[in-house]
């Protein structure tokens, strides 16, 4: 596979994690093949802060507030370029503190999500999830990475 995968680091203190921008790259790698990328696919991954986040959410999606990760697709884009996908640094701590994860563990399963959302994989129905989340444990259990989806004992 000839994957390219450009990381632009916006925001500095996603350059602290040592090693995380090399396994934001892997993952992204996987989850294009695993979700059955053309072999010559490229995609940009944004690594910014929150009130990035916040314009682009409220600029493309008429949500004003910052969120975790979005997608965009090219569409038809000449070359296999599939689109960008964005992280917001703040959000990503805050939920991986939240949710007892590691900060990289979290940033990469938003990683693959946004991937994924690239190749159209979605979410909105309860079959469409069934199809994606499943995937996105799958991959993310390659990395040693818990299913973000499995319910917690109470």
């Amino acid at each position: 596979m000839s994957f390219s995968i450009d990381i632009q680091v916006d925001d500095p203190r996603w350059r602290q994690p040592r090693g995380l921008s090399a396994r934001l790259r892997r993952c992204a790698e996987l989850a294009l093949k695993r979700g059955r990328a053309a072999k010559t696919a490229s995609l940009t991954i944004l690594l910014t802060g929150d009130a990035r986040l916040r314009r682009l959410n409220r600029e493309f999606r008429g949500k004003n507030k910052a969120t975790n990760v979005l997608a965009f697709p090219a569409g038809d884009a000449p070359g296999g370029y599939l689109g960008d996908v964005a992280l917001a640094y703040g959000v990503t701590a805050d939920e991986a503190h939240a949710g007892g994860k590691r900060f990289g563990d979290h940033a990469m399963h938003l990683t693959v999500h946004g991937v994924l959302h690239l190749l159209d994989f979605d979410h909105q129905t309860a079959e469409a999830a069934g199809v994606m989340e499943p995937l996105e444990a799958r991959i993310l259990h390659e990395f040693g990475i818990a299913n973000p989806y499995a319910r917690k004992a109470a």
